[in-house]
């Protein structure tokens, strides 16, 4: 056997019968390593899985660079999947996304002429990103931001609403613009 990065230890477990290998999982050093980590550590947990496999098929979800780092690690090197997972994450450590902060939304504006649907679809997209985003910073944001007079105004009628509580309203005003711009047409 040629070198590798894995302990006498991790070698000598042997992957279980019906161990579904996660050949779906790619990591090509592009990609925010973290997210790659945690989606893979799911999957060996949903598998059952201890530490030796996880060492063991961690390579297999690797790709292009990241195969390459992985190939070069010194022998014996990796003695348990902290080791592994430390030294992937300390490697591409450039690719970890930076997290988004609330104040981003602030920037988030709906365009003229943009539906109000699909000012919200986007706004919701921001909103997926940030962290401990609040439901009065979330709806301040969205209100600030929106063009269509009616809802805004509807919207500063109280003072904290839940995004919940938006999206229904906003069901409301999205399908009075599409009766407005089916009207619109009918017009001419």
């Amino acid at each position: 056997m040629g070198a590798t990065p894995f302990h006498r230890s991790i070698l000598k477990v042997r992957l279980p019968k019906h161990f579904d290998r996660p050949t779906d999982i790619r990591y090509d050093g592009t990609q925010d390593p973290q997210e790659h980590l945690t989606t893979f550590e799911a999957r060996m947990n949903l598998e059952g899985v201890g530490d030796e496999v996880r060492c063991r098929t961690f390579p297999v979800t690797l790709a292009g660079p990241a195969i390459r780092w992985s190939n070069s690690l010194p022998q014996g090197s990796v003695a348990g999947f902290s080791d592994i997972s430390h030294a992937f994450l300390a490697q591409f450590t450039t690719r970890i996304a930076k997290a988004k902060h609330p104040i981003n939304l602030l920037g988030m504006t709906q365009r003229t002429g943009e539906p109000t649907r699909k000012y919200l679809d986007r706004f919701n997209d921001e909103c997926l990103e940030i962290e401990g985003l609040t439901d009065s910073v979330a709806s301040l944001c969205l209100t600030n931001g929106l063009l269509n007079k009616d809802f805004r105004k509807h919207l500063t009628t109280k003072l904290v609403w839940t995004m919940q509580e938006i999206q229904t309203i906003a069901r409301e005003y999205i399908n009075d613009e599409k009766v407005s711009d089916v009207m619109a047409v009918n017009k001419w």
